[in-house]
């Protein structure tokens, strides 16, 4: 038979076709995990090789510890080394050395308590190691001593010593010695020449000269090319602790002040970040290379020249002697000056770089220092950033450092450092809202209907039209709305938790003013749940009696501009605000000092104007009468800006003209001395002020109180100039104010009244006469007498 034949065939097309992928898939997988099982196994096969060597390892003998052997010891080992071994046994010898080899300690330090392997500790024995280190023994010259008889006394004997006296010449030899070594110690030293006080100045001119020329070139250098000349920085900054004493002084104020505007000039627009460790490790260009080199280098030296000044003034506040400095103490307060001024320039020049933060740490403090000139310098740097400051976040920085100020001083800070705040540039916060504005806006079109609406080509389109926005929007590079929102609401949350601490805290400090012309001027941005609070704590600081009459006015205008924002919501009616504003009006200075009266003003906008709907006649027509009475006892740009109010109040009320009549209407009689405005029955009197005003000095007076005594007409004879009748009454009590000693508008030159005066020349009609009396007058002898009587008669006969 022939051989069999295979019965297997193999696999047409149409099987191959018929195979499925979930088979295929099964394959693959079986391969993956068949490999990953063999690195399995390969992976714990090594770690048990690892193992086994780390335990290998572990028992091989540690080395024996080594320590800086004395001489002593070494004379002790080469005397044992000397020793004859032959008397020891072979057995002996090699059980002593294994027990060596396994007890470490026999041959150790024993004085230490360290133990063997004390190197897999963390932290060193620092005792240990202190024990070790030698003492320094200071040995006495043992002096001769001799032994004296006893003293016996009933219970014991006591032993009577003294030292033996050296004799006078060997006192003297060894004095002449000491003086010898002292004079040869001296004469090391060269001697300096004595100079006269001028040879001095000379002296001091010309090295101060020197050393400006020495600071001049090395600045320019800099300026000049900054990536370069990067190290001529630090040798200028190394001048701030120059030696030489006659000049030590003015050349550290002059480096300072140099320093300080190289880097105004130098410091680039951004905030240099510290580099990562990648970043670090990556090739980059030479340019780029370069550049790193540059802002490293520059960050270093910005950060040692602020920590130089901030020791300047640490050692002035301290008052601490250094003893290797050539500087007085008077002299530290100068220099502390120059380092605050030189702080103040870059806390408002570099508000964007690094350490600025640190800066603020440091000249928030001296805002409340005893010095009057610091103090004023850092008050008016800190006034000047927060109207400087657009972003807010230089701001908040600066809100966060004074309010810890404030908290941790216990509230015993100075008024100034609280003024600043005034300055923020804070005109809209966030507000809370509602649930229908926190919810997420819909999108005009969602992605289906811009399938069923767009084509395909219009798809593509707006997708990359709004890449192309959103890229624009990351290219301009400035913040949006809703951070600066957010960073103001962030420091207008820290500026009220100041306040109200201090108003719940400290009620009877001097910050009080303060804390209360910040929220007169804040109050419109307060939430909405604080306002019960806030009125109710306002209302006991007016009853209370312990204010004084400025602090009363501003807790009034705080209260009237939280009614008069958000608290439109609230049925408050704050009539003993409006009682306490009119028993004030006849407290208020009217001398020079009349800045009080522009409160007073906003005062009556808030309670009138604002709220006419809520105030009745009756007590409109009582402030107006006792406004007119004010007006006729106070300063011209006092009176200007009631009248100038007045006319507004009249334009609101109507009615109002019943006081500019002198017929009585209703009952009763008006009471001048009663504090209640709702019950003095002011429409039963007259505004007979406004004929005493219009015949003021002051034309701009006369101008207003004629005008309101015609009715405050907006057109016709009556009606005042477009220059008067469009401004606000803050503007006008503002623009004619006398503080600078002037007065608006100038007053003009009386009419001069010309009189005959005696021209010089010829006095006499008589030619001959006058010709008599010249030659009388010039004459030096005193026979010439004056006979006029000739020329009498002749004058006469010629007539």
């Amino acid at each position: 038979m022939g051989p069999r034949k295979n019965k297997k065939r193999a696999p047409s097309f149409r099987k191959l076709l018929k195979t499925s992928n979930i088979k295929l898939e099964n394959k693959h997988k079986n391969r993956q995990f068949k490999q990953q099982s063999t690195a399995k196994k390969n992976r714990k096969e090594q770690r048990k090789l690892r193992i086994a060597l780390k335990d290998a390892s572990s028992k091989v003998p540690l080395p024996l510890e080594t320590y800086k052997k004395r001489p002593d010891e070494e004379e002790e080992e080469e005397f044992e080394e000397s020793l004859p071994i032959d008397m020891i046994e072979e057995d002996d010898l090699e059980q002593l050395k294994a027990m060596a080899q396994k007890a470490s300690f026999l041959t150790r330090d024993l004085a230490s308590s360290e133990p063997v392997h004390a190197n897999k500790r963390k932290r060193e024995d620092v005792i240990g190691k202190y024990e070790k280190m030698p003492r320094r023994v200071q040995f006495e010259e043992e002096k001769e001593i001799i032994h004296l008889l006893p003293i016996k006394d009933k219970a014991r004997i006591i032993p009577q010593t003294m030292e033996r006296p050296v004799p006078k010449k060997l006192k003297k030899e060894e004095e002449e010695g000491e003086e010898k070594t002292v004079d040869s110690e001296e004469g090391k030293q060269p001697e300096l020449p004595v100079l006269t006080t001028e040879e001095l100045l000379v002296k001091r001119r010309q090295t101060l000269l020197e050393k400006q020329m020495h600071i001049a070139s090395l600045a320019s250098a800099i300026l000049s090319d900054p990536p370069n000349n990067i190290k001529k920085l630090k040798e200028l900054r190394s001048m701030l602790v120059e030696n030489v004493p006659y000049v030590a002084v003015t050349v550290r104020k002059l480096v300072m002040l140099s320093v300080t505007e190289v880097f105004k000039d130098i410091v680039p627009s951004y905030r240099i970040r510290p580099l990562t460790e990648s970043e670090k490790a990556s090739k980059v260009k030479k340019e780029t290379q370069k550049l790193r080199e540059f802002e490293e280098g520059l960050i270093c030296q910005y950060k040692f020249y602020l920590e130089n000044l901030e020791q300047i003034i640490k050692d002035w506040k301290q008052m601490k002697k250094k003893k290797s400095d050539v500087v007085s103490l008077k002299s530290y307060k100068g220099l502390a000056e120059v380092a605050v001024k030189c702080l103040c320039e870059l806390l408002l020049s570099l508000p964007h770089f690094n350490f600025h933060n640190n800066i603020i740490v440091t000249i928030v403090p001296l805002m409340n220092e005893h010095s009057k000139q610091v103090s004023e310098m850092c008050c008016e740097s800190v006034k000047k950033l927060f109207t400087q400051d657009k972003e807010g976040q230089a701001s908040l920085g600066m809100v966060k450092v004074i309010s810890g100020l404030v908290k941790s001083r216990n509230y015993d800070v100075r008024p100034e450092v609280l003024n600043t705040l005034l300055c923020l540039r804070i005109k809209e916060v966030q507000v809370k809202k509602d649930a229908d504005d926190i919810a997420p806006k819909k999108k005009f079109m969602t992605y289906k209907e811009k399938r069923k609406n767009l084509s395909r080509m219009k798809r593509k389109w707006k997708k990359t039209e709004e890449k192309l926005e959103k890229e624009l929007l990351e290219a301009e590079a400035s913040e949006s709305k809703d951070k600066k929102l957010k960073l103001h609401t962030e420091t207008l949350n820290i500026v009220f938790l100041t306040y109200f601490r201090i108003l719940k805290k400290a009620q009877k400090s001097t910050l009080l003013p303060s804390v209360l012309e910040g929220l007169a001027k804040f109050a419109h941005l307060i939430n909405l749940e604080f306002f019960d609070d806030l009125l109710i704590v306002l209302q006991n600081l007016v009853e209370s009696g312990d204010l004084s009459y400025r602090e009363n006015l501003h807790c009034i205008q705080t209260a009237f501009q939280v009614l008069s924002g958000q608290g439109d919501v609230l049925n408050i009616d704050p009539l003993k605000f409006y009682t306490h504003l009119y028993r004030t009006l006849f407290r208020l200075h009217a001398g020079e000092s009349s800045d009080d009266m522009i409160i007073v003003l906003r005062c009556i906008d808030a309670m009138l104007n604002k709220r006419r709907k809520q105030v009745t006649l009756q007590r409109v027509l009582a402030f107006i009468k006792r406004l007119t009475t004010v007006a006729a006892h106070v300063l011209p740009n006092s009176s200007i800006g009631i009248l100038a109010s007045l006319r507004v109040l009249m334009h609101t009320f109507p009615k109002s003209d019943i006081l500019l009549d002198s017929e009585s209407h209703g009952s009763g009689t008006y009471l001048p001395e009663l504090d209640e405005p709702e019950y003095c029955n002011p429409q039963n009197t007259a505004l007979w002020e406004l004929h005493v005003l219009q015949r003021h000095y002051h034309p701009v007076v006369k101008k207003f109180a004629a005008h309101l005594l015609v009715g405050a007409p907006s057109e016709g004879s009556g009606a005042l100039s477009t220059d008067l009748g469009r401004r606000a009454f803050t503007d006008l009590f503002a623009d004619y104010s006398m503080s600078g000693m002037t007065f608006n508008p100038p007053v003009s030159l009386p009419p001069s009244k010309k009189k005959d005066k005696f021209i010089a020349g010829d006095g006499l009609f008589d030619r001959t006469l006058q010709e008599f009396v010249d030659r009388c007058l010039g004459a030096t002898d005193e026979t010439c007498t004056l006979d006029f009587a000739t020329h009498f008669k002749r004058f006469s006969g010629k007539r």
